[in-house]
C-alpha cells in the first residue's frame, strides 16, 4: 500500500481523506513528528497549497522518507463581497474565532441581495519525485443570517447547500461528504492518480 502524508494533524479532514483514498495509508503530520508551524502567505488557494505541501515534501528528502504529499487550502468566497473571505476565511474577523467570522461575514452582506457563495478546496499531491498534480473541488450554495445547526466548522451553519438544499450544519457527515468542495477535489485526485497509474 502506497503511504501519503496528508499535510494537516486536522482529524476531521484526515478522516475524511482516509474515507475516499482507501488505498492508501495516509500519514498525519504528527505521524512524521513534524509540528512547526508553516507560514501560509500566499495571494491564493494553490499559493497555500503548494507551500504547505513543498514545506513537507522537503522535510521528507531531510528525513529520506519516500513518502508523497497532499496538502490542501479551503475557503468560502462570497460572490457579492468579490471572493471574500477567500484565503482569509479562517482569520476572516482577525483571529481563528468562527463566531465572530460568521458575524462579520453576515454583517457584510447585509446591503447585498445576491448572498449566492461557494467553497473551494484546492489540493496538490507532490510525489517524492517527479512534478506536483493539481485539482480543485468546488461546491455551491448562499449564505443565510440565521444559523442552522451546528456550528463544529467554520461557516458551515450559515452556508445553505444548494445540493443538499439544507445547511452543512444541518447536514450528516455522509451528506457533506457527498458534495462536499473537499471530497470533490479528492475526487478528482483519485481520478488523476489512477489515469497516472493506468500509463504506467
Amino acid at each position: 500500500m502506497n503511504t501519503i502524508v496528508l499535510a494537516s494533524n486536522n482529524k476531521h479532514k484526515i478522516k475524511e481523506f482516509r474515507e475516499i483514498l482507501k488505498d492508501y495509508q495516509i500519514l498525519s503530520l504528527a505521524d512524521i513528528q513534524f509540528f512547526e508551524d508553516i507560514v501560509e502567505d500566499g495571494d491564493t488557494f494553490f499559493d497555500n497549497a503548494l507551500i504547505k505541501a513543498k514545506t513537507i515534501h522537503d522535510y521528507l528528502i531531510q528525513k529520506h522518507y519516500n513518502y508523497a504529499v497532499i496538502a490542501d487550502d479551503s475557503g468560502l468566497c462570497v460572490t457579492s463581497l468579490k471572493g471574500e473571505p477567500g484565503v482569509h476565511s479562517a482569520r476572516y474577523a482577525g483571529n481563528h474565532d468562527d463566531k465572530a467570522n460568521r458575524n462579520r461575514l453576515i454583517t457584510n452582506l447585509k446591503e447585498y441581495d445576491d448572498k449566492s457563495a461557494y467553497f473551494v478546496c484546492q489540493l496538490i499531491y507532490y510525489p517524492i519525485e517527479g512534478e506536483y498534480i493539481s485539482c480543485q473541488g468546488k461546491t455551491s450554495g448562499k449564505i443565510i443570517e440565521e444559523e442552522r445547526g451546528s456550528d463544529a466548522f467554520g461557516y458551515d451553519c450559515i452556508f445553505l447547500s444548494d445540493d443538499l438544499g439544507k445547511t452543512f450544519g444541518e447536514a450528516s457527515e455522509i451528506e457533506k461528504n457527498s458534495v462536499s468542495h473537499r471530497s470533490r477535489a479528492i475526487y478528482e485526485l483519485l481520478h488523476l492518480l489512477q489515469q497516472k497509474n493506468d500509463e504506467l
